[in-house]
């Protein structure tokens, strides 16, 4: 039974980790969404029943050691999952698209459901941190500095990741969208990445350099701050 217990956890982390990937900015915000919760019991089950499987045809994976025969075979169940969700038997063209029909389309389905849970969830949060973290900065003038500062700020952002981030920003700064539209956007795609504190402390700290942004709550605005009540005698 502990066995059991042991794959069945592995196979909870393995679904959890993956999840807490995809959603990198606000882990916790899966905790609300009963979709993840589904995906991270799917894992938990395929584990479970993967460890049924081995024991019934008593694979030993080369082992004699009755112990290590009992880890190994707890560790093959924990981590099978993740590779028995993204097999598949074959693959079928849907117009210029190869897709392939087994688990990991179910996989695939799964997480989309995830996804739109998740979304549905941080929709509204997201649009009022944006639009209070990024309101008042020019997009022509943080289009350079605000990323390259968020991406200093971090130490260990894949080069991969940076790339992706440039590319898209360049795209940004082609669309034919005014330069508020663009600065929410840009917003946005900095939280993605590191989240809505370091991206608030970021502009903060730009400042004037960036366009005057709109303080966070407890931030005293500066005197003469189009937000501020005017001087009086």
């Amino acid at each position: 039974m502990q066995g059991f217990v042991a794959a069945g956890v592995l196979g909870a982390l393995v679904g959890t980790a993956e999840l807490m990937s995809r959603y990198r900015d606000r882990p916790s915000a899966l905790l609300g969404v009963a979709s993840a919760w589904f995906y991270v019991l799917l894992n938990t089950a395929a584990s479970v029943g993967v460890l049924w499987i081995i024991r019934a045809f008593d694979w030993r994976f080369g082992s004699t050691s009755p112990d290590q025969t009992a880890t190994l075979q707890v560790l093959v169940a924990g981590l099978a999952a993740l590779a028995l969700f993204r097999s598949s038997l074959f693959n079928v063209r849907i117009g210029d698209q190869e897709v392939g029909v087994g688990p990991n389309l179910i996989l695939a389905l799964l997480l989309g459901v995830a996804d739109r849970g998740v979304d549905r969830v941080r929709a509204k949060d997201r649009s009022q941190q944006v639009t209070r973290i990024m309101r008042g900065v020019r997009f022509e003038r943080a289009r350079v500095a605000l990323p390259a500062f968020c991406l200093a700020l971090l130490q260990n952002l894949p080069e991969q990741e940076q790339q992706d981030l440039a590319t898209a920003v360049e795209s940004l700064a082609a669309s034919g969208m005014t330069d508020t539209q663009k600065s929410y956007a840009l917003g946005l795609l900095l939280i993605n990445i590191v989240g809505p504190d370091v991206l608030d402390g970021a502009v903060t700290a730009l400042g004037e350099e960036i366009g005057e942004p709109v303080p966070s709550p407890g931030r005293p605005r500066p005197q003469g701050h189009p937000d501020t009540e005017p001087l009086t005698a």
